[in-house]
Protein backbone atom coordinates (compact mmCIF):
# COMPACT_ATOMS: atom_id res chain seq x y z
CA UNK A 1 0.00 0.00 0.00
CA UNK A 2 2.60 2.34 1.15
CA UNK A 3 4.59 1.82 -2.52
CA UNK A 4 1.33 2.86 -4.48
CA UNK A 5 0.73 5.50 -2.57
CA UNK A 6 4.59 6.84 -3.23
CA UNK A 7 3.74 5.31 -6.81
CA UNK A 8 0.72 8.13 -7.35
CA UNK A 9 2.65 10.83 -5.98
CA UNK A 10 5.25 10.85 -8.43
CA UNK A 11 3.08 10.35 -11.19
CA UNK A 12 1.13 13.14 -10.37
CA UNK A 13 4.59 15.26 -9.47
CA UNK A 14 5.51 13.95 -12.81
CA UNK A 15 2.67 15.14 -14.79
CA UNK A 16 2.86 18.39 -12.90
CA UNK A 17 6.59 18.65 -13.60
CA UNK A 18 5.53 18.04 -17.37
CA UNK A 19 2.96 20.54 -17.36
CA UNK A 20 5.89 23.28 -15.85
CA UNK A 21 8.15 22.42 -18.50
CA UNK A 22 5.04 22.96 -21.21
CA UNK A 23 4.48 26.31 -19.65
CA UNK A 24 8.19 27.80 -19.24
CA UNK A 25 8.25 27.18 -22.84
CA UNK A 26 8.23 30.26 -25.10
CA UNK A 27 5.31 31.32 -27.24
CA UNK A 28 4.95 29.76 -30.70
CA UNK A 29 2.68 28.92 -32.92
CA UNK A 30 0.58 25.86 -32.09
CA UNK A 31 -0.14 23.97 -35.27
CA UNK A 32 1.49 20.49 -34.07
CA UNK A 33 -0.13 18.89 -31.56
CA UNK A 34 -1.10 20.43 -28.66
CA UNK A 35 -4.00 22.37 -31.45
CA UNK A 36 -4.87 18.81 -33.09
CA UNK A 37 -5.49 17.29 -29.41
CA UNK A 38 -7.63 20.30 -28.53
CA UNK A 39 -9.88 19.93 -31.52
CA UNK A 40 -10.62 16.53 -29.82
CA UNK A 41 -11.63 17.42 -26.84
CA UNK A 42 -15.54 16.72 -26.56
CA UNK A 43 -17.90 19.59 -26.17
CA UNK A 44 -18.64 18.71 -22.24
CA UNK A 45 -14.41 19.44 -21.58
CA UNK A 46 -14.80 23.01 -23.22
CA UNK A 47 -13.15 25.83 -21.58
CA UNK A 48 -15.23 27.20 -18.52
CA UNK A 49 -16.16 30.69 -18.85
CA UNK A 50 -13.44 32.39 -17.02
CA UNK A 51 -10.28 30.08 -18.07
CA UNK A 52 -9.36 32.81 -20.68
CA UNK A 53 -9.18 35.45 -17.36
CA UNK A 54 -7.28 32.58 -15.19
CA UNK A 55 -4.63 32.59 -18.22
CA UNK A 56 -3.85 35.99 -18.49
CA UNK A 57 -3.38 36.06 -14.74
CA UNK A 58 -0.73 33.74 -15.15
CA UNK A 59 0.69 35.17 -17.98
CA UNK A 60 -0.46 32.68 -20.66
CA UNK A 61 1.72 30.68 -19.97
CA UNK A 62 3.53 28.26 -22.80
CA UNK A 63 1.19 30.89 -25.03
CA UNK A 64 -1.93 28.53 -24.24
CA UNK A 65 -4.87 28.95 -26.02
CA UNK A 66 -7.84 28.47 -23.31
CA UNK A 67 -8.53 24.91 -25.39
CA UNK A 68 -5.27 23.66 -25.30
CA UNK A 69 -5.32 24.15 -21.56
CA UNK A 70 -7.94 22.15 -21.60
CA UNK A 71 -6.23 19.58 -23.92
CA UNK A 72 -3.24 19.52 -21.06
CA UNK A 73 -5.90 18.92 -18.63
CA UNK A 74 -7.16 15.73 -20.60
CA UNK A 75 -4.18 14.30 -20.87
CA UNK A 76 -3.01 14.73 -17.58
CA UNK A 77 -6.07 13.09 -16.37
CA UNK A 78 -5.55 9.84 -19.33
CA UNK A 79 -1.88 9.55 -18.16
CA UNK A 80 -2.41 9.10 -14.47
CA UNK A 81 -5.50 6.60 -15.00
CA UNK A 82 -3.27 3.76 -15.51
CA UNK A 83 -2.23 4.51 -12.18
CA UNK A 84 -5.43 4.96 -10.15
CA UNK A 85 -6.40 1.28 -11.94
CA UNK A 86 -2.89 -0.14 -9.98
CA UNK A 87 -3.84 1.75 -6.94
CA UNK A 88 -7.50 0.58 -7.04
CA UNK A 89 -5.78 -3.16 -7.08
CA UNK A 90 -3.50 -2.65 -3.99
CA UNK A 91 -5.97 -0.94 -2.14
CA UNK A 92 -8.02 -2.74 0.83
CA UNK A 93 -11.71 -2.81 0.80
CA UNK A 94 -13.84 0.01 -0.18
CA UNK A 95 -10.32 2.35 -0.95
CA UNK A 96 -10.04 0.77 -4.66
CA UNK A 97 -12.91 2.38 -6.44
CA UNK A 98 -11.87 5.61 -4.84
CA UNK A 99 -8.15 5.25 -5.89
CA UNK A 100 -10.07 4.31 -9.31
CA UNK A 101 -11.77 7.30 -9.46
CA UNK A 102 -9.60 10.26 -7.88
CA UNK A 103 -6.68 9.57 -9.67
CA UNK A 104 -7.58 10.59 -12.97
CA UNK A 105 -9.53 13.51 -10.91
CA UNK A 106 -5.97 14.46 -9.15
CA UNK A 107 -4.57 14.48 -12.72
CA UNK A 108 -7.11 16.45 -14.31
CA UNK A 109 -6.95 19.39 -11.91
CA UNK A 110 -3.61 19.25 -11.54
CA UNK A 111 -2.73 21.64 -14.38
CA UNK A 112 -5.08 24.10 -12.55
CA UNK A 113 -3.03 24.00 -9.30
CA UNK A 114 0.24 25.06 -11.58
CA UNK A 115 -1.73 28.07 -13.05
CA UNK A 116 -2.80 28.72 -9.72
CA UNK A 117 1.10 28.73 -8.74
CA UNK A 118 2.20 31.15 -11.88
CA UNK A 119 -0.94 33.56 -10.89
CA UNK A 120 0.22 33.92 -6.97
CA UNK A 121 3.89 34.36 -8.22
CA UNK A 122 3.23 37.41 -10.65
CA UNK A 123 1.00 39.11 -7.80
CA UNK A 124 3.95 38.98 -5.03
CA UNK A 125 6.16 39.81 -7.88
CA UNK A 126 4.06 43.03 -8.39
CA UNK A 127 3.67 43.55 -4.70
CA UNK A 128 6.93 43.79 -4.45
CA UNK A 129 7.77 46.17 -7.48
CA UNK A 130 4.94 48.31 -7.01
CA UNK A 131 5.78 50.93 -4.32
CA UNK A 132 9.23 52.28 -6.25
CA UNK A 133 7.10 52.41 -9.30
CA UNK A 134 4.64 54.34 -7.23
CA UNK A 135 7.27 56.61 -6.17
CA UNK A 136 9.14 56.99 -9.96
CA UNK A 137 5.25 58.06 -11.35
CA UNK A 138 4.48 59.97 -9.01
CA UNK A 139 7.98 62.13 -9.95
CA UNK A 140 7.13 62.02 -13.42
CA UNK A 141 3.71 63.32 -12.77
CA UNK A 142 5.33 66.24 -11.05
CA UNK A 143 7.42 66.83 -13.64
CA UNK A 144 4.38 67.68 -16.17
CA UNK A 145 3.93 64.76 -17.97
CA UNK A 146 0.29 63.38 -18.75
CA UNK A 147 -0.51 59.82 -16.86
CA UNK A 148 -0.27 58.07 -19.83
CA UNK A 149 3.11 59.50 -20.87
CA UNK A 150 3.82 59.28 -17.39
CA UNK A 151 3.53 55.47 -17.37
CA UNK A 152 5.06 54.83 -20.75
CA UNK A 153 8.09 57.13 -19.65
CA UNK A 154 8.78 54.79 -16.08
CA UNK A 155 7.87 51.62 -17.54
CA UNK A 156 10.64 51.88 -20.12
CA UNK A 157 13.40 52.99 -17.72
CA UNK A 158 12.47 49.34 -15.56
CA UNK A 159 12.44 45.81 -16.33
CA UNK A 160 10.16 44.87 -13.87
CA UNK A 161 6.84 42.90 -14.96
CA UNK A 162 4.87 45.73 -13.61
CA UNK A 163 6.85 48.21 -15.24
CA UNK A 164 6.12 46.38 -18.98
CA UNK A 165 2.31 45.97 -18.26
CA UNK A 166 2.49 50.36 -17.91
CA UNK A 167 4.32 50.34 -20.94
CA UNK A 168 1.54 48.18 -22.57
CA UNK A 169 -0.91 50.53 -21.01
CA UNK A 170 0.51 53.62 -22.24
CA UNK A 171 1.12 52.92 -25.86
CA UNK A 172 -2.43 51.39 -25.59
CA UNK A 173 -3.72 55.08 -24.87
CA UNK A 174 -1.30 56.71 -26.80
CA UNK A 175 -3.62 54.30 -30.00
CA UNK A 176 -7.06 56.20 -28.59
CA UNK A 177 -7.62 53.47 -25.60
CA UNK A 178 -9.24 55.35 -22.77
CA UNK A 179 -6.83 55.16 -19.82
CA UNK A 180 -9.60 53.71 -17.30
CA UNK A 181 -9.77 50.82 -20.23
CA UNK A 182 -5.98 50.27 -20.21
CA UNK A 183 -5.27 50.12 -16.68
CA UNK A 184 -8.10 47.95 -16.20
CA UNK A 185 -6.25 45.36 -18.52
CA UNK A 186 -3.28 46.33 -16.16
CA UNK A 187 -5.29 44.49 -13.63
CA UNK A 188 -6.63 41.77 -15.18
CA UNK A 189 -3.19 40.32 -15.93
CA UNK A 190 -1.72 41.24 -12.57
CA UNK A 191 -4.40 40.93 -10.15
CA UNK A 192 -3.22 41.98 -7.04
CA UNK A 193 -4.88 44.11 -4.61
CA UNK A 194 -2.46 46.92 -4.06
CA UNK A 195 -2.51 47.31 -7.91
CA UNK A 196 -6.32 47.20 -8.08
CA UNK A 197 -6.42 50.01 -5.33
CA UNK A 198 -3.57 51.94 -7.21
CA UNK A 199 -6.04 52.17 -10.35
CA UNK A 200 -9.15 52.95 -8.03
CA UNK A 201 -7.41 56.10 -6.86
CA UNK A 202 -6.20 57.14 -10.00
CA UNK A 203 -10.25 56.99 -10.92
CA UNK A 204 -11.24 58.75 -7.65
CA UNK A 205 -8.43 61.53 -8.45
CA UNK A 206 -9.30 61.85 -12.11
CA UNK A 207 -13.11 62.33 -11.44
CA UNK A 208 -12.52 64.10 -7.86
CA UNK A 209 -10.15 67.01 -9.26
CA UNK A 210 -7.46 65.87 -6.34
CA UNK A 211 -3.98 66.33 -6.56
CA UNK A 212 -2.55 63.20 -8.35
CA UNK A 213 1.06 63.67 -6.75
CA UNK A 214 -0.14 63.32 -3.40
CA UNK A 215 -2.49 60.38 -4.15
CA UNK A 216 0.27 58.69 -5.73
CA UNK A 217 2.41 59.03 -2.59
CA UNK A 218 -0.62 57.82 -0.59
CA UNK A 219 -0.35 54.50 -2.55
CA UNK A 220 3.15 53.93 -2.29
CA UNK A 221 2.79 54.23 1.79
CA UNK A 222 0.21 52.18 1.76
CA UNK A 223 1.85 49.82 -0.46
CA UNK A 224 4.93 49.08 1.98
CA UNK A 225 2.96 49.34 5.07
CA UNK A 226 0.93 46.09 2.95
CA UNK A 227 4.28 44.55 2.33
CA UNK A 228 5.46 45.05 5.89
CA UNK A 229 2.57 43.66 7.23
CA UNK A 230 3.02 40.22 4.99
CA UNK A 231 7.02 39.78 5.72
CA UNK A 232 5.67 40.28 9.87
CA UNK A 233 2.97 37.79 9.16
CA UNK A 234 4.98 35.14 7.17
CA UNK A 235 7.47 35.43 9.99
CA UNK A 236 4.82 35.07 12.38
CA UNK A 237 4.13 31.59 10.94
CA UNK A 238 7.62 30.66 10.44
CA UNK A 239 7.88 30.83 14.22
CA UNK A 240 5.60 27.98 15.28
CA UNK A 241 7.53 26.05 12.36
CA UNK A 242 10.38 26.95 13.49
CA UNK A 243 9.87 25.82 16.63
CA UNK A 244 8.38 22.73 15.83
CA UNK A 245 11.83 21.49 14.12
CA UNK A 246 13.98 22.35 17.32
CA UNK A 247 11.54 19.98 19.43
CA UNK A 248 11.55 16.90 17.36
CA UNK A 249 14.88 17.36 15.49
CA UNK A 250 17.46 19.35 17.51
CA UNK A 251 16.30 18.49 21.26
CA UNK A 252 16.45 15.10 20.62
CA UNK A 253 19.55 15.03 18.65
CA UNK A 254 21.12 16.78 21.60
CA UNK A 255 19.68 14.54 24.09
CA UNK A 256 21.15 11.98 21.94
CA UNK A 257 24.84 13.04 21.87
CA UNK A 258 24.46 13.83 25.98
CA UNK A 259 23.24 9.93 26.40
CA UNK A 260 26.08 8.91 24.54
CA UNK A 261 28.58 10.47 26.39
CA UNK A 262 27.32 9.28 29.54
CA UNK A 263 26.87 5.91 28.21
CA UNK A 264 30.69 6.42 27.23
CA UNK A 265 31.92 7.38 30.33
CA UNK A 266 29.87 4.73 32.26
CA UNK A 267 31.18 1.88 30.28
CA UNK A 268 34.78 3.30 30.84
CA UNK A 269 34.15 3.56 34.35
CA UNK A 270 32.56 -0.07 34.42
CA UNK A 271 35.85 -1.14 32.21
CA UNK A 272 38.12 0.07 35.16
CA UNK A 273 36.27 -2.09 38.13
Amino acid sequence: MISAALAFVAAAAAVAGAVSLHASRPPRKRDGFARRLAAGVPARLRPPLDLAARLEAAGWPGGLTPGEFMAIKALAALTVAPLGVALATAAPGRLGPVALVLAPVAGFFAPDLHLSKLTKARIRKTRTELPALLDLLRVAIDAGMAPSQALGAVGRRSGALLAREWVYAGDHVALGVPLAVALDGVVNRLPAPELQAFVAALRRAAKHGAPLSDTLAAQARDARLARRRRIEEEAAKAAPKIQLVVALLLVPSVLLMVAAALASAMLGAMATH
